[in-house]
């Protein structure tokens, strides 16, 4: 076997999104064979780690390679000329934006879950929440351990295995926090700078609501893979939802997708399924924007309250877990298809 006979077997496994095979589609980085020591190691170029359709192909490549007699050892990286490597976060892959339109409609709580969910699949995973009036992730995680600092860099706490960053961390617990555009452009963009993350798969971003000034500074400064827009089935809710999807197309930033929160109640004592909000508003905003719909998440009182510790629903067991399961698998599939597209585009 060389390493034209190794490419000619890769050229069989597809890539179930882009529609053509890896080689083809360039995402074969190298290709080194060792016949004297019997190994085959393999680099693709795959940008999303632990999500299910790139385990997937990964899985396609040793079964490709596997009556070889060859051991295979795979790598995984997006080549540096279209990576976000060089830019303000150099150990992040992925940054995943969480936005709305309006309060209310449960993006901490989609973003808490996307954080720990992604973790739970096995990837290093930080969090940070960017709402600088409203900060409420420590709280909903009940992180009591506050950030340390050598007087230049800041090293986050972690909770359920994901680095966490707040504005709450730096205001007293009951000081309303009154800051103008220009103050909020530093302090965002100080913080991305100054915290040390270390090597990330992904870091999600709990955005403020709205389009304002944090929004702007986060997709000006900030190498977004995507966005996800959290919206609840109600028009009002939905017509919010359009606002937010406009500021990301203005700043060419691709969206990860549509996700319907309060999509529904299960009575715990009829066993009866309500929708308070109404139902598939989400689902239609997707299919109006031609954008991925990446589940509906049921109205759930264990949301709200959490497990022991402030634990996220999606670590726990049932209907409401398994909907931030999906969700979590469909972000991290999404986010592949923008690096995977992004080689693919720019080979």
């Amino acid at each position: 076997m060389n390493e034209a006979d190794v490419r000619e077997r890769l050229s069989t496994v597809r890539d179930p999104d882009l529609g053509d095979d890896i080689v083809s589609l360039g995402l074969v980085n190298d290709v080194d064979v060792d016949a004297d020591a019997g190994t085959v190691h393999v680099s693709l170029a795959l940008g999303a780690p632990f999500s299910p359709t790139e385990s997937g192909i990964a899985d396609d490549v040793r079964e490709a390679l596997a009556d070889t007699d060859l051991d295979v050892e795979l790598s995984a990286s997006i080549p540096d000329d279209l990576s976000t490597d060089e830019q303000v976060l150099p150990g992040v892959q992925n940054v995943i934006a969480v936005a709305s339109g309006k309060g209310g409609v449960g993006k901490s709580t989609v973003a808490v879950n996307l954080a720990a969910g992604l973790s739970e699949l096995g990837a290093r995973v930080g969090l940070f929440d960017a709402d600088v009036y409203g900060p409420n992730v420590p709280r909903m995680v009940s992180a009591e351990e506050r950030p340390e600092t050598d007087g230049e860099t800041i090293v986050p706490p972690e909770r359920f295995g994901v680095k966490l960053m707040s504005m709450d961390f730096l205001t007293g617990e009951d000081d309303p926090v009154i800051w103008r555009g220009p103050m909020v452009h530093k302090i965002i963009t100080q913080l991305v700078e100054d915290v040390e993350w270390g090597q990330l798969d992904y870091l999600v971003m709990d955005l403020p609501p709205g389009t304002g000034d944090t929004q702007l500074t986060i997709l000006q400064t900030l190498p977004l893979t995507g966005a996800v827009i959290v919206t609840t089935p109600q028009d009002v809710a939905l017509d919010d939802a359009t606002k937010g999807l406009r500021m990301f197309g203005k700043h060419d930033t691709n969206v990860l997708g549509i996700a319907e929160n309060m999509a529904g109640f299960r009575c715990p004592d009829c066993g009866g399924f309500h929708e308070i909000f109404g139902s598939g508003g989400g689902k239609a905003l997707a299919q109006e924007h031609d954008l991925p719909f990446l589940g509906g998440i049921p109205l759930d009182p264990s949301v709200r309250t959490g497990g022991d510790d402030g634990e996220p629903v999606v670590l726990e067991d049932g209907e409401t877990a398994d909907a931030f399961r999906v969700l979590v698998e469909n972000v991290a599939n999404n986010a592949g298809v923008v690096r995977r597209r992004g080689v693919s585009d720019g080979r």
